[in-house]
């Protein structure tokens, strides 16, 4: 069965806002591995504007099942993910003030120096995951890196899911056939939701986890985190 990973950075989000501890991180992420979660995602950014390095120290003691970090591979970045040792690294092309993850890297463009932070990560015993489009080409060239894993950009997928699904989908299924060829995992995140999610897990062949952050919280709002992370967790159920 595909994983779910609960992306907690909204939050962290919500508590900056008046600058307490209400809600706790430490507290969410537990209650979402309580409530049935497989994993939890952070995505520490430079500005610290939601998840803080220091919330990245205290969740690695308290996070039970895998802990995932994604991030752009910066040296103060790495600094923290190698002496943390999360189960999983995920590396993304955010430039430091991206609002949110928006494309994935061009891996031919970024070999040599993606090749040497894989390196890096498995040396550290970290599983390493590269964030890329379902194109042929780019996973191609992760494997080449190294790299355990790549996580599928499927913003793509979300914005024609709704007219023509099977279209959507499509590069997704044939990326991570070719993906599995080559001895990666497969990993899909961003947009994913309870509407477009079953379908989604249903036809992608090989998919091992789904990182899910801004639409899962959303619809916590509504129907509180427990029903939501378990309804999520039924869409992957096949």
């Amino acid at each position: 069965m595909t994983r779910l990973s609960v992306n907690i950075n909204k939050i962290a989000t919500l508590r900056n806002a008046r600058g307490e501890n209400r809600p706790s991180v430490e507290d969410v992420a537990q209650d979402c591995e309580r409530f049935g979660a497989d994993g939890i995602t952070v995505h520490p950014r430079p500005d610290e504007r939601h998840i803080r390095r220091s919330d990245v120290l205290r969740l690695r003691p308290l996070v039970k099942t895998e802990f995932n970090i994604e991030g752009y591979p910066a040296e103060p970045f790495m600094e923290l993910v190698l002496s943390v040792r999360p189960h999983q690294v995920t590396l993304v092309p955010d430039s430091p003030d991206a609002i949110t993850s928006s494309s994935g890297w061009d891996v031919m463009s970024n070999i040599d120096f993606l090749k040497s932070i894989v390196e890096r990560l498995k040396e550290a015993g970290i599983r390493p995951s590269i964030f890329v489009a379902p194109d042929l080409q780019q996973i191609s060239a992760a494997a080449l890196t190294g790299t355990d894993r790549v996580e599928l950009y499927t913003k793509p997928y979300a914005e024609g899911y709704p007219k023509d699904p099977d279209s959507a989908i499509k590069p997704y299924i044939e990326a991570s056939r070719h993906a599995h060829s080559l001895g990666l995992g497969v990993n899909a995140g961003h947009d994913l939701s309870l509407e477009n999610l079953r379908f989604f897990a249903e036809r992608m062949p090989y998919l091992n986890e789904v990182s899910i952050g801004h639409a899962l919280i959303c619809d916590a709002l509504y129907l509180g985190l427990e029903r939501t992370i378990k309804d999520y967790k039924a869409q992957l159920k096949l």
